[in-house]
């Protein structure tokens, strides 16, 4: 028995009924997909809610971990030592490990967890037991059950017993693809990116759509994007980033229309193409970091006037959030760095003045009278191009 383990948590997926078996089967999926990219062969072990991964001789089990707390739908990773179901093997294991167990904790208590009703102790009695070797092996310790500086947790599982310290935070949420397919609006902003994993977080599979405006963009600008959705599917996996160039319907917006209206009418420009781009590959919702108040066209009179486009779902899960809760979750995620690169995207050309924060459908229906809205989807829909980005 290969003694050094992982020990995968489940999160709420514990919680489904007759097609938990889906849920389970979409996890371990995931871990595979991860560990392809892990030095060592990896063999999996699922049993109460708790997935263990052993891996070979000289296995990056470090490695291993780390990857696995981006996996949606493990609540805790637990670097775990295993041994045999008897009170002497978990003594042995607990001292064998002592060093790595207590670290420079001062306080600790043990807490047992008997799965298996079999085991002649029950868990109180496991702890007292396992507690009183920890104090012969380190005196200078001493017992606080309400708030130690470590937990010993000793667990007693239907094929095995394990010990560890306590798990570090998984990524929650539900297994990627379990809730259906989304399309994320993807800007070189703070915003999208952090609605892409959030959204991600309760299931949905994504995919990404950029909209460039050669040539008042650049490559540059979409290097970033395509950063950005790196990223992203480090926690999700693949995801296919789709690009249209808005630059017709921008210079005919700029040219033709009310300059006040400008970014309301170019948001459902962008809702009638990425609704377009959503059908055409099978998503069934649309994606946006959009945040409400935080600019123009955010705004409840702007979101009611470009939420009137799409017959799909549009998701918002960053709408009740100020800048520094958003932040605090790109930073987590690892794009913050990448967002505030100094390069511009399609939505900071072209930016009006004064713009109209109560735009109303009157208005912005008699502007649109003006424009071949048919010819400017289709042509801008002409251009795209797809990329294909593993996680």
């Amino acid at each position: 028995m290969n003694n050094y383990v992982l020990l995968l948590k489940y999160g709420e997926v514990v919680m489904k009924g007759l097609n938990r078996s889906y849920f389970d089967s979409l996890i371990v999926r995931r871990v595979k997909q991860l560990l392809k990219f892990v030095e060592g062969e990896f063999t999996l072990e699922y049993a109460q809610s708790t997935l263990c991964i052993v891996g070979s001789e000289g296995a990056d089990m470090d490695d291993a971990a780390d990857k696995m707390k981006r996996v949606f739908g493990i609540a805790s990773v637990c670097r775990a030592w295993r041994c045999e179901k008897t009170v002497d093997a978990i003594r042995a294991t607990v001292a064998e490990h002592i060093d790595e167990l207590i670290g420079d904790a001062k306080t600790f208590k043990c807490e047992g967890k008997r799965s298996d009703k079999s085991f002649p102790l029950s868990s109180p009695a496991l702890s007292g037991e396992i507690g009183g070797t920890i104090l012969q092996l380190k005196p200078y310790l001493k017992v606080d059950v309400v708030n130690p500086d470590i937990c010993i947790k000793l667990e007693v599982r239907d094929k095995y017993a394990a010990v560890h310290g306590g798990g570090e935070k998984g990524a929650g949420g539900m297994p990627n693809g379990s809730a259906g397919h989304g399309m994320l609006l993807l800007s070189g902003g703070i915003d999208s990116p952090v609605a892409g994993y959030l959204m991600a977080k309760r299931g949905l599979a994504l995919d990404a759509l950029y909209f460039d405006s050669p040539p008042y963009t650049s490559q540059a600008a979409e290097d970033k994007v395509n950063a950005l959705a790196e990223a992203v599917a480090r926690y999700c996996g693949k995801l296919y980033m789709h690009t249209i160039s808005l630059t017709e319907i921008q210079e005919v917006l700029m040219r033709d229309c009310d300059e006040r209206l400008f970014t309301i009418l170019l948001r459902r420009f962008m809702m009638r193409l990425a609704e377009k781009q959503a059908l055409d590959v099978g998503a069934a919702a649309l994606i946006t970091g959009e945040s409400l108040g935080q600019v123009a066209s955010q705004t409840l009179h702007a979101l009611t006037v470009t939420n009137a486009i799409p017959q799909i779902p549009v998701f918002r899960p960053c709408i009740a959030m100020d800048k520094d809760e958003i932040v605090q979750i790109s930073r987590k995620i690892g794009t913050f760095d990448i967002s505030i690169l100094p390069y511009e995207d399609c939505c900071t050309v072209f930016v009006p003045r004064h713009p109209n924060t109560r735009p109303t459908m009157e208005q912005i229906l008699e502007q649109e009278a003006k424009l071949d809205i048919e010819g400017l989807v289709e042509r801008a829909f002409a251009t795209r191009r797809h990329k294909k980005i593993v996680g």
